[in-house]
């Protein structure tokens, strides 16, 4: 196991790699989630019906500029989000395990899902106004708009925009809905990859591997989409509304369930899973092997008694 900070950096470059694969089929999410949004069944429009048509509509559109709007953002949300959830999962459970069970190789699934949603929230609130400027310019199309528009040039000036117009807590709009989100998912994705992991070595007996890292990477993404979707889709409401359209959480999800229904809070599962599972696979796999070679580096730089602690 590297360090903490090795796991930070290692947990990072992993998630670069995967949302530049994934990074598509969020712009279609996003776009789904927010079309129809407030408008009863039958005035609602489809104009994206699923990742591969969404993707199609976009590129046909607004070429792969469009698709890709908001990269430079998901890089450096994804650095902070997942180098803190890999980067501070191993060294919290093995803590807790420690204090709670005196033994800290000892493995609980409640402290795992405690360490994985503490984690993944630290992360969501270090990256939250990244992941707001993304879900703005992501969700923005001179062509075939949904849900409010905002014109940014770039991230930047998204950033800066937001700030004149409405201070530092405006950077942090939807901060909740996004801890929220990604306590779900953070608790179920790394306790999920694990378990599944154990059971495939102990039932299948596979070994160490790449085949081993991508099984138990499909089962964590699948799980975390199960579990994430609906918070996640009230958080791109939040992040993308102009001015006090809803209140906070619960009162976007009571609007949405009444107005356009229950399965309102699922729509865009079909792209979200699309993206989540190549992204949980290469983010997993990726991070097997930068952990690797982070644990190489360490090794020729650090002196010994730092990496006794690690």
């Amino acid at each position: 196991m590297s360090t903490t900070a090795g796991a930070f950096v290692a947990g990072g470059i992993a998630a670069v790699g995967a949302v530049t694969a994934t990074h598509p089929f969020e712009t279609v999410k996003i776009r789904m989630q927010l079309q129809g949004e407030l408008q009863t069944k039958g005035h609602q429009p489809h104009h994206y019906r699923g990742p591969f048509h969404g993707v199609g509509v976009i590129v046909r559109n607004e070429g792969l500029r469009g698709i890709y709007r908001g990269i430079g953002c998901a890089y450096v949300y994804q650095v902070l989000l997942n180098g803190c959830r890999l980067g501070f999962y191993e060294p919290m459970r093995h803590g807790l395990a420690t204090l709670l069970l005196r033994d800290g190789a000892k493995q609980n699934l409640g402290i795992n899902m405690f360490c994985g949603a503490s984690s993944g929230i630290i992360g969501a609130a270090a990256g939250s106004p990244f992941f707001l400027v993304k879900t703005r310019l992501q969700s923005f199309s001179p062509f075939l708009p949904v849900g409010t528009q905002h014109n940014y040039r770039n991230a930047v000036d998204g950033l800066s925009q937001i700030y004149r117009a409405e201070g530092f807590g405006g950077l942090y709009r939807g901060v909740g809905a996004a801890m929220i989100r990604t306590g779900f998912g953070s608790s179920v994705q790394l306790p999920t990859y694990f378990f599944a992991k154990r059971r495939l070595v102990k039932h299948l007996g596979m070994e160490e591997g790449a085949p081993l890292h991508l099984a138990s990477s499909t089962v964590s993404g699948f799980v975390v989409c199960c579990f994430m979707h609906p918070p996640d889709t009230i958080m791109s409401r939040l992040y993308n509304q102009n001015g006090n359209l809803y209140k906070g959480v619960f009162d976007c999800l009571g609007k949405t369930i009444r107005t356009e229904g229950f399965f309102a809070i699922y729509k865009g599962f079909l792209p979200h899973l699309a993206r989540i599972l190549p992204h949980t696979i290469l983010t997993l796999s990726l991070a097997e092997q930068t952990n690797k070679l982070v644990r190489k580096i360490e090794q020729r730089i650090l002196p010994t008694s730092v990496l006794g602690k690690a």
